[in-house]
């Protein structure tokens, strides 16, 4: 993947007005990973001095007032142009120029499940197919037979998504899958370790084992140690339908592997342009092209999510459990691809060289090229690095 003709095609689409924060790799004999944030001229800012970590500058009361400033102020300094950064952020990036990083560190990266009733039935069909792709045109077309439309306005957790319950039980098509779709309590669960993600541009893993699997776009918030919303991105949950199929107990191995997770480009805050109800009505675009000339396009519409965002943050932090440095939670996604791609009946999977793009207006696009997880660089910068950096470069 080289870099695109129109690298600010990255960026939202009123990128001058909005506040953004994201993560760059420095380079030098003092570089490493800084805090950055884009003037309206395009000029990218390295916000180290100001604050060594995202996850410290989410915690303070006016975040996007706080990183305009940083921005204004001697201790923000210029590292170069924003185009010039989105265009070395790819697999052959050059290592003596800034690049992208996903934009979250000590954060907590956790994922919420089953959220859409679309992608409900997609999981339940991986349950009872097995992790065996050629079963499941065939188990589909019981399911929607039986189920219909019947969950699309069901309340999760209602009398009435009991009174379902009950009679899918009855008819034996009731499943785990459904019982965190519709039933009380969301499906929360940790995708990767913190500064385990990879960022815009750089390549994108998939279990080396998995022959079934697919890229889930989805909107990513930015979560205080308080709980509170104070921004959100795009990600992609990379998904292995094969190996969580044959069994719920494999998530860790489907979903936590080497590269398996992408955030970005940047974290945009939430101020006077961008706020929790703008979240609420987007819309999340995917376009999969393959070296093949396969093309899978499909959309995620966070309208139709069958829990409201703020309630899966409360399902995720509160009295039950906290995360002292915040955390950044995958809301999920409608979108489960079925087109065919090597052969009829046996639905999409991923090929090497896929150019997976998930794009939102106010959020830009996140884009990366798959490969194997045991091809893609190994995970080597975790906690202990970044704190040895920081404290290389007088920054703690």
């Amino acid at each position: 993947m080289t870099a695109s003709n129109n690298a600010l095609s990255a960026l939202p689409s009123d990128w001058k007005s909005a506040t953004l924060l994201g993560r760059a790799w420095i380079p030098g004999n003092l570089g490493g990973p800084s805090p950055i944030t884009v003037r309206p001229d395009g000029t990218v800012i390295d916000l180290a001095a100001s604050c060594p970590t995202v996850s410290v500058f989410l915690e303070w009361d006016d975040v996007a007032g706080t990183v305009r400033t940083a921005a204004t102020t001697a201790t923000g300094r210029a590292i170069g142009t924003i185009e010039a950064l989105l265009s070395n952020s790819r697999p052959d990036y050059d290592d003596a120029k800034p690049r992208l990083l996903a934009p979250c560190d000590l954060q907590a990266i956790k994922a919420a499940g089953v959220t859409f009733i679309a992608s409900t039935l997609e999981r339940v069909i991986e349950e009872q197919a097995r992790g065996d792709a050629s079963r499941a045109e065939g188990i589909r077309a019981r399911l929607t037979g039986i189920l219909g439309d019947n969950l699309a306005s069901v309340r999760p957790g209602s009398e009435e998504a009991a009174r379902i319950k009950q009679v899918l039980v009855e008819q034996g098509a009731w499943s785990q899958y459904l019982e965190v779709g519709i039933g009380p309590d969301a499906e929360i669960f940790t995708k990767t370790q913190p500064m385990a993600a990879v960022g815009h541009g750089a390549l994108i893993g998939v279990h080396p084992k998995s022959t079934w699997n697919n890229p889930e776009p989805e909107i990513v918030l930015a979560i205080a140690a308080s709980g509170a919303i104070v921004g959100a991105t795009l990600g992609n949950d990379v998904n292995l339908r094969d190996l969580e199929g044959r069994s719920a107990l494999l998530l860790g191995k489907s979903k936590d592997n080497n590269a398996s997770t992408a955030i970005g480009p940047f974290i945009r805050l939430f101020d006077k342009t961008f706020s929790l109800d703008d979240l609420r009505r987007m819309q999340v675009r995917l376009t999969v092209k393959g070296e093949d000339g396969f093309v899978l396009d499909g959309s995620s519409d966070l309208g139709k999510i069958s829990r409201d965002p703020a309630d899966l943050v409360a399902q995720m932090i509160g009295p039950h459990h906290q995360y002292p440095d915040g955390a950044v939670l995958f809301l999920g996604t409608m979108f489960a691809p079925v087109k065919d791609r090597d052969a009829p009946g046996m639905g999409f999977t991923h090929h090497s060289g896929d150019v997976v793009k998930i794009a939102a207006d106010k959020l830009g696009a996140l884009t990366n090229m798959v490969t194997t997880c045991d091809q893609a660089p190994p995970w080597s910068f975790g906690t202990a690095q970044l704190m040895r950096n920081l404290a290389k470069r007088g920054l703690l």
